[in-house]
C-alpha cells in the first residue's frame, strides 16, 4: 500500500527537477548565446551610439561581423535594449525588405561594402572592447561604434529603398 502512496510522489519530483534541469542555460558555451545591440546614447547630429556584437575566427573577423550587425540592427530590427531616452525604431519598416531588396542589401553589406561608410569607431567615450572566448575557433566580441543613422536614411532614399 505504501508503494502506492509513495510512487506518484516521486514520479511528480522526478519530473519537476528534469523540467528545471532543462531549462538552465549551459554556462561556459558563450558561442551559442546571441547577444543584442545596446544603445549607449543618441547624438544631435543623427547618429547613434551602440555596443554591437559579432562572431568570427579571430578579433578582425568579430569586430567586422559587429559593425555589420550594428547597422543592420539599425536598418531592419531597432534598437531597443540599452539607455531608454535612445531607441531608435528600424529605418526600414517594409516587410520582407531585406529578400526584395536582396541582391541591393548583399553588396552593401559585402566585405568592404557600402556600409563601412556608415559605422566608425570615432566616439568620445572610451573604446573597450567585449571579448568572450567561444570556442577554438570562434571569438565573440562586442565593440562600440557610432551608426550615421541619419546619412544612412539619406543614401536609402536616394537609392529608392526609402520614400521620403
Amino acid at each position: 500500500m505504501k508503494r502506492i502512496i509513495y510512487f506518484p510522489i516521486v514520479a511528480v519530483v522526478a519530473i519537476t527537477l528534469a523540467a528545471v534541469s532543462g531549462c538552465a542555460e549551459p554556462k561556459g558555451i558563450a558561442g551559442y548565446y546571441t547577444y543584442k545591440t545596446e544603445c549607449l546614447g543618441s547624438e544631435l547630429d543623427g547618429s547613434v551610439t551602440v555596443l554591437a556584437w559579432g562572431n568570427g575566427r579571430d578579433r578582425f573577423d568579430a569586430g567586422e561581423q559587429a559593425r555589420k550587425n550594428a547597422v543592420n540592427d539599425v536598418l531592419f530590427k531597432g534598437i531597443v535594449e540599452g539607455k531608454g531616452d535612445c531607441h531608435q525604431p528600424p529605418l526600414v519598416n517594409e516587410p520582407n525588405a531585406r529578400t526584395k531588396y536582396g541582391d541591393y542589401f548583399n553588396k552593401f553589406f559585402a566585405d568592404r561594402g557600402l556600409f563601412g561608410r556608415y559605422v566608425s569607431l570615432k566616439d568620445e567615450r572610451s573604446r573597450e572592447d567585449r571579448e568572450i572566448k567561444a570556442a577554438r575557433k570562434s571569438i565573440t566580441m562586442g565593440v562600440v561604434v557610432r551608426v550615421e543613422r541619419a546619412k544612412l536614411k539619406e543614401r536609402l532614399i536616394k537609392d529608392g529603398i526609402l520614400k521620403r
